[in-house]
């Protein structure tokens, strides 16, 4: 029972509640102003009849005195669809005219005050009506005393149907407000809870779950998305780490295992200084092998953190120059030919170090699996956006477009690179430096026949602005 009504208790629904009362208080204020208005101005304008028929009685006497205010009344009185009600009495309280018989029981002297009293009517049926009235008394110096009424019934209906109608209309206006108050911040609190429930679900370790978008596209979808393309990220980096996991294991046990045993091998026969020598530069290799897994491993993970990598304003041709003086001699010796080119004025805002080990990691790619014979080509040139590539095309046997993405991961090796040295983290190192500059890593086939169409890999950075 309390979870159905939890909603009462969000900052959702307080917030209805809060428009709701703003609303409500609104309409309050602009009935009563309404109310107010239509009153007063009825009152008034009865008063001003009332007001306008006493004063025209006052001129009828100051111009005829008595006699002559005595005609005005009986043929105001006998008038067809008049308003008003008169008396005329003289001094002693005798009636002279009029369609009253005698003043209201409660009588105030002074001119201006309003007279209010109740008078019957007797309809066509014979029944009686009693209705409201409200008059004015004059004293017209020692001849007369006159009292004019006007009928405020219809007044009274009107202002009792608009009293009814304020009563109705505000009390509907509060009602409606706080339905739609609840409903509106009930909808809003479900939206909410389906996310909590997201969040709670992956917490349990369920990462395949998503946040659900309706796609009104208010700010619970636009959340949705970013929590989603968060989430989409993290099931990523909890797979990456898994996988990671189980490489490092993987390419760690081979270099250990060869350790363990060369170290058993030795202790188990007469150690002669060459089998001594040969044991340890075996050993350092095996050793600089894993140490260079885990700086790899600590690399990737300070440009990950940000920790890493201070972009200045730099010319990348000058970089690329120095990495192809520095493998020429390499390629030559794996028997490749290699040739650059190389543009001028490939200005970037980039780290030099960094831009010069992706360099250098992708033309070592390219020497390991080109075999003898083949050729490597690296370019720097400006793009077509004002940006920088460079790329390293080689004439191996290529990588299958379905394993391009996988290649990249770290610690993937296809299975015909099992064979070679490395980690499986060089792409990995080129595509996070790439990031780092907001650049982009692409791999395309080379120039070869599609048995062997080779690999070209483009480094795209943007221009310095």
């Amino acid at each position: 029972m309390l979870g159905r009504f939890a909603f009462l208790r969000t900052t959702t629904f307080k917030l209805a509640l809060l428009y709701a009362g703003l609303f409500a208080a609104f309409a309050a204020g602009l009935l009563l102003y309404l109310y107010v208005s239509t009153v007063l101005f009825l009152r008034s304008q009865a008063d001003e009849r009332i007001e306008a028929e006493m004063a025209a009685l006052t001129a009828a006497h100051t111009a005829g005195g008595l006699e002559r205010l005595n005609q005005s009344i009986i043929e105001r009185a006998s008038a067809p669809g008049g308003q008003f009600f008169y008396l005329l009495q003289d001094p002693d309280g005798q009636k002279i005219s009029g369609d009253l018989s005698a003043l209201p029981p409660v009588v105030s002297d002074e001119p201006d005050m309003p007279i209010l009293f109740e008078y019957d009517v007797r309809q066509f049926s014979g029944e009686v009506d009693t209705r409201r009235a409200e008059g004015r008394l004059a004293r017209l110096g020692e001849d007369a005393v006159v009292f004019v009424a006007f009928d405020i019934g219809q007044r009274d209906q009107i202002v009792n149907r608009i009293t009814l109608a304020v009563y109705t209309a505000g009390i509907l206006g509060l009602i409606l407000a706080l339905v739609g108050g609840a409903a509106i911040s009930r909808g809003a609190s479900r939206r909410a809870e389906a996310l909590a429930k997201t969040a709670e679900d992956v917490m349990a370790g369920d990462l395949s779950i998503r946040a659900p978008v309706r796609g009104s596209g208010d700010e619970f979808d636009r959340l949705a998305e970013r929590l989603n393309a968060m989430l989409d990220r993290i099931e990523r980096l909890m797979h990456s780490v898994r996988h990671s996991s189980d490489a490092i294991a993987h390419d760690l046990r081979s270099p250990l295992s060869r350790l363990r045993n060369r170290v058993e091998s030795a202790l188990a026969g007469p150690l002669t200084r060459d089998h001594a020598e040969a044991a340890f530069g075996e050993t350092l290799e095996d050793i600089d092998q894993v140490l260079g897994t885990f700086n790899a491993i600590l690399r990737l993970s300070r440009l990950d953190a940000g920790a890493e990598g201070r972009l200045v304003r730099m010319d990348v041709a000058e970089v690329a120059r120095q990495i192809a003086e520095l493998f020429e001699p390499a390629c030559e010796a794996a028997e490749l030919r290699f040739k650059s080119r190389i543009d001028n004025g490939l200005w970037v805002l980039g780290d030099r170090d960094l831009l010069a080990q992706a360099l250098a990691n992708l033309i070592d790619n390219a020497i390991k699996y080109t075999p003898g014979g083949g050729a490597i080509r690296m370019e720097a040139r400006r793009g077509r956006d004002g940006g920088v590539v460079c790329s390293i095309t080689d004439t191996g046997p290529g990588v299958p477009v379905a394993d391009r993405e996988k290649i990249v991961r770290r610690f993937e090796r296809l299975d015909s690179a099992r064979t070679q040295a490395g980690s499986g983290l060089g792409l990995s190192l080129v595509d996070a430096i790439a990031d780092l500059h907001s650049g982009e890593l692409q791999l395309l086939n080379g120039d070869g026949p599609k048995s062997a169409p080779g690999l070209k890999v483009v480094l795209r950075l943007p221009r310095a602005n």
